[in-house]
């Protein structure tokens, strides 16, 4: 009896400890949370294309999001995210553009990169023909 009322309590209090103690996994989810850059709003020189986001750490890299937007009707309003590569040193460019009244949004996912930058300019639905924003710089490695 008094063997089993020891194992009993051998087994009570390993329980308690293994409840009570400190939970390392919720506290390593806590911290690993993902970074997100934010960007924008960014006007056109005509202030009729405005365009906004964020950067965010994704499973393969770095994600851009975006929301571009055109307020009025004619033309269209363009957003261009530049981003230079880690693996190969060289820029790329993806552009993206609305053209009917409201928001519009987009997403690029650019991996290892260095430096992201982004711009806002007015066109046609075909491309950009002017009236951009300066290159704003959205995220850079290690700054």
């Amino acid at each position: 009896m008094r063997t089993g009322l020891r194992v009993l309590l051998g087994l009570t209090a390993a329980a308690a400890l293994a409840l009570g103690g400190p939970a390392p996994a919720p506290a390593l989810a806590a911290t690993a949370a993902p970074t997100v850059w934010k960007w924008g709003p960014l006007y056109s020189t005509d202030g009729l294309a405005v365009a906004w986001g964020k950067v965010a750490v994704g499973q393969s890299g770095l994600v851009v999001y975006g929301t571009v937007e055109d307020s009025r009707g004619s033309g269209c309003s363009w957003a261009q995210v530049r981003y230079l590569s880690a693996q190969s040193g060289r820029w790329h460019t993806a552009s993206y553009y609305n053209c009917v009244t409201g928001p519009g949004t987009f997403r690029k996912n650019v991996g290892g990169v260095l430096q992201i930058k982004v711009r806002t300019c007015r066109g046609t639905s075909a491309r950009p023909t002017g009236r951009c924003s300066r290159w704003k710089t959205a995220y850079t490695q290690g700054g």
